[in-house]
């Protein structure tokens, strides 16, 4: 996410000078300052991951049935 960030903030960084827009200079700053912090990413998660695993891996007692044949 951060490669589409950077390449967009770099893109609509070349329009605005081009056509000296301001609105689309501070959206492409905006865009550069998240790549150059790593922040707001958007999304489920926001791109960052879990700090810890939560362990749901607990050992249960299995009760087994005997099959005889007749």
């Amino acid at each position: 996410m951060r490669f589409v960030h950077l390449t967009l903030g770099v893109y609509i960084g070349i329009q605005t000078y081009q056509t000296q827009s301001i609105l689309s200079g501070l959206l492409a700053g905006f865009l550069l300052y998240q790549v150059f912090t790593n922040s707001g990413c958007g999304g489920a998660y926001g791109c960052a991951l879990p700090l810890k695993k939560k362990n749901n891996d607990t050992a249960e007692d299995v009760e087994y049935e005997e099959i005889t044949t007749k």
